[in-house]
């Protein structure tokens, strides 16, 4: 941890942030100065003052409760969505380049459909197929729905990395002292890989929160009262974004700093990692 604070600096300003909204979703009822779902008609559209430091909406909810609150949404939903793409998505590649011959030809040829559809359309596509799927209070349609993007993209980075391992001398070493192709992978290609899945990781939790919060303001992701970042930028905060536009303006920023915090954690992880980066 000292190594990457010295070489990483602005990694480590991005892991701070992280760690700040992870610990406002852990301790959000502790942190949140009022209920995210209780209605104050008293308080409708109130300015940010020091009872409202964000100011409340058009049901007189508060803000910056709602905020904090959507930090535990954005932030289970992202990282349970990235790590769900990853993994399958990591799994295949290294069978892929593994197996190679038509294995990999047609896990190929299916990846290439779906990385020619758009992210969000295909996440349009997949929730809509789906519909809901409430577990918990978690929509496990949802992180599917947001997973699936994510698994053709770290299918190609992935199997990039393990055709070269597959290569290797102990690898033909293993093959020839009669190990199976599972212990092959799991025990001499997979840990190989763990340094671009971590990378992916990483990175793809941002773009998680940010197609999460695109389907939620298009109202096929979470839905009312959760307090979501995207929910807040949808309904009644584009009818009183002249009146109220703290409504606009404070959830943005929210979903803005959480993606660019991961980004850049993720870009200082792969510096870090990467050897030919190292000085």
């Amino acid at each position: 941890m000292l190594r990457f604070a010295r070489t990483q600096p602005l990694g480590l300003v991005a892991l701070a942030v992280i760690a700040a909204m992870m610990a406002a979703g852990v301790l959000a009822e502790i942190a949140a100065p009022y209920d995210p779902v209780a209605i104050d008609f008293a308080a409708m559209l109130a300015a940010p003052s020091a009872e409202h430091w964000a100011g409340t909406d058009a049901f007189g909810r508060d803000i910056l409760s709602r905020l904090i609150y959507g930090a535990r949404t954005a932030l289970s939903i992202g990282f349970l969505s990235s790590f769900v793409g990853c993994t399958l998505g990591a799994a295949i590649g290294v069978a892929s380049a593994y197996f190679g011959g038509r294995v990999d030809d047609a896990i190929q040829r299916v990846n290439d459909v779906l990385l020619s559809f758009p992210i969000v359309v295909l996440a349009l596509v997949v929730v809509a197929m789906l519909g809901r799927n409430l577990v918990l209070g978690v929509d496990l349609n949802l992180i599917l729905a947001i997973a699936i993007p994510i698994v053709p993209k770290v299918v190609r980075v992935v199997r990039a990395a393990a055709l070269s391992i597959r290569e290797m001398p102990y690898v033909d070493a293993a093959r020839a002292g009669g190990y199976s192709h599972a212990r092959i992978i799991f025990r001499h290609m997979a840990p190989n890989v763990v340094a671009p899945y971590l990378i992916m990781l990483t990175a793809y939790i941002a773009q998680a929160i940010l197609l999460e919060a695109s389907l939620s303001f298009l109202g096929l992701g979470v839905v009312e009262p959760t307090p979501s970042w995207g929910l807040m930028l949808a309904g009644n905060a584009a009818d009183f974004y002249r009146e109220a536009p703290w409504m606009i303006v404070f959830p943005g920023v929210a979903i803005s700093l959480a993606v660019f915090a991961f980004n850049l954690f993720g870009d200082s992880l792969r510096d870090w990692l990467d050897p030919k980066f190292r000085t």
